[in-house]
């Protein structure tokens, strides 16, 4: 199919788990306390990753990710958090915030306000806001069922009846996974701590619905997001990584001006904010 339709590769990143810090595993509904992930023969997989023409790519996900066990109780979970990020749910519960889901069409347009709010705040290259929107269209909108409800939901943080923090977050079979947040840049919003106290009811949005595992989409060391969620005590979880599946000889030539382009957005970063 990527011949046909001219692509110069496939880019994969398996969601293949071969390392884990601590902790135990949920593998077919049933948790194991062998601290080994749910796929060891990880060889395996690079064998047939390389076998079949795929070399490492260009990383488009982190390596790395954060996992929360969601079958704990919520007294177990919240006891296992960091001192200083329970002083902060409760500060935020104290304050006032109110944490619930909404995706209605007027919480989605503030959930873009404040992704341009975050983007422009923090400086940082992200998804467009188009892409934002076919995202939604296609992982809320799309037809669901009982069996099948959608993928995407939005949950918001309220202060005093304005929405301050929203997040999207995607649930697919046992998992919950938190892809995208954005917060308000008002300065007399920041001490309410709601990001903490979302985070917080997000865990208890996933075990309300049954799920088993919460999935913190995304680790690098030394950045704020990742000190963040080390607050929650998650476990840390390596995977196969990036792979490309090479369809066509432009492919080194692309990776090539690829390596060229982050080079230039890197310099103009410091120059001119990026814009959503």
């Amino acid at each position: 199919m990527a011949k046909e339709e001219n692509a110069i590769f496939v880019k994969m990143e398996p969601n293949v788990p071969v390392t884990v810090n601590s902790g135990s595993w949920i593998v077919n509904g049933k948790k194991n306390t062998t601290h080994q992930p749910p796929h060891t023969n990880h060889q395996m997989w690079y064998q047939l990753l390389q076998d079949n023409g795929c070399v490492p790519g260009k990383t488009l996900f982190t390596p790395t990710s954060f996992w929360i066990d969601l079958t704990k109780s919520e007294e177990e979970l919240m006891k296992s958090f960091s001192s200083k990020t329970r002083y902060n749910i409760r500060l935020s519960q104290r304050k006032g915030v109110v944490v619930k889901e909404d995706n209605s069409t007027k919480a989605f347009e503030r959930y873009i306000e404040l992704t341009r709010e975050t983007v422009e705040r923090q400086g940082f290259y992200a998804h467009t806001e188009k892409y934002h929107r076919l995202m939604w269209k296609f992982l809320y909108h799309r037809p669901s069922t009982k069996h099948q409800p959608p993928i995407a939901r939005l949950l918001t943080a309220r202060y005093k009846g304005e929405i301050i923090t929203c997040w999207i977050v995607f649930v697919w079979k046992d998992f919950i996974y938190y892809p995208y947040g954005a917060s308000s840049s008002n300065p007399n919003h920041k001490p309410l701590m709601s990001n903490n106290l979302m985070m917080w009811e997000a865990i208890r949005f996933g075990k309300n619905l049954g799920f088993k595992t919460f999935d913190l989409w995304g680790r690098e060391e030394g950045k704020g997001f990742t000190k963040f969620k080390e607050g929650y005590n998650p476990q840390v979880v390596g995977f196969l990584g990036t792979w490309d599946l090479i369809t066509s000889p432009l492919y080194w030539p692309y990776r090539a001006a690829e390596s060229l382009r982050w080079q230039v957005l890197r310099v103009k970063s410091k120059f001119v904010k990026p814009t959503f």
